[in-house]
């Protein structure tokens, strides 16, 4: 198995599978407050507000493309193949609109998207909230790549959660995961406010190296009665137990060779994940595999 650990390169991403993304950089409202700067793949990235027009977002001089998507200011360092991902739930007018605020880890960003899409944890890390020793199984599911729109999911998740939102007693949860692009993730949650709907809960991921990143957590829920301090604290208390977790893994650089990491039967999303990434070339935020004569050697 190799031994790189951190990985200390702070240079600019040449990794065309993670340039050709869009990313959230700031929030609109944070505009309110005068320019924002923040580094992207090793790149600085400014975002000025444009009056009653699109924010400017420029980096080294150069004008930048921008889109505005749920709230946020989105931008690319390459020349993705289409806009944004859709969140149909975003334009749905009676539905809570909850961003949670920004959270920096040193981690890779592949390791933010696992850790979201892994329900073994949940007993571990986050008892008495969203798993408890009781009930650590984690039933059989369905994950796969959806080609025609290329994104992974994971569907007919359950698990038991002792609280399964910031105002409802314990139940099984009925999960599914989706992957839209390397660095995005959504869970969607049927709703325990109207059992006929989803809550989605996205994961923005900005990169800001290849093991830092930081990322917002934001939610789109049908829940009209529970105080929005009460949503914040509920979902941030999740994440940075979260971090915890996810900031001592080893290697911080996402492995994407099977051998590299043994998984479980729990591990389905994470398996479709990686194979995913591999499939697409990328290099960025991955550890490299070893040389193939290596490998013989390893395996003789």
């Amino acid at each position: 198995m190799p031994t790189i650990d951190d990985h200390s390169d702070d240079g600019r991403c040449d990794d065309p599978v993670v340039l050709d993304q869009w990313y959230a950089v700031c929030a609109l409202t944070e505009l309110d407050h005068g320019a924002i700067t923040t580094p992207l793949l090793g790149v600085e990235v400014t975002c000025v507000a444009n009056g009653p027009d699109v924010p400017l977002v420029h980096a080294d001089d150069v004008e930048l493309p921008v889109r505005l998507r749920y709230g946020f200011v989105w931008t690319t360092l390459g020349t993705p193949a289409g806009d944004v991902f859709d969140l149909p739930e975003s334009l749905e007018p009676d539905r809570r609109y909850v961003p949670c605020g920004w959270i920096t880890m040193r981690t890779s960003p592949g390791r933010v998207v696992e850790n979201f899409l892994d329900m073994a944890h949940f007993p571990f890390v986050h008892p008495g909230i969203l798993g408890g020793e009781s009930n650590t199984e984690v039933a059989k599911y369905e994950s796969e790549i959806r080609r025609d729109v290329d994104e992974v999911w994971a569907t007919n998740c359950t698990f038991f959660q002792p609280q399964v939102s910031a105002s409802s007693e314990g139940a099984y949860a009925r999960l599914s995961y989706r992957v839209p692009a390397p660095y995005l993730v959504v869970l969607y949650r049927v709703s325990p406010a109207d059992p006929t709907r989803q809550d989605a809960i996205a994961l923005f991921i900005q990169p800001i190296t290849q093991t830092l990143c930081r990322a917002q957590p934001v939610m789109y829920l049908v829940d009209q009665e529970t105080d929005h301090t009460d949503l914040l604290h509920f979902e941030q208390t999740i994440f940075l137990q979260d971090r915890i977790i996810v900031e001592n893994q080893r290697p911080l650089l996402l492995p994407l060779n099977p051998r590299d990491e043994i998984p479980t039967r729990a591990d389905g999303s994470s398996i479709t994940y990686r194979r995913w990434l591999k499939a697409k070339g990328l290099r960025y935020g991955a550890l490299p595999f070893p040389p193939a004569r290596s490998r013989r050697g390893a395996d003789a």
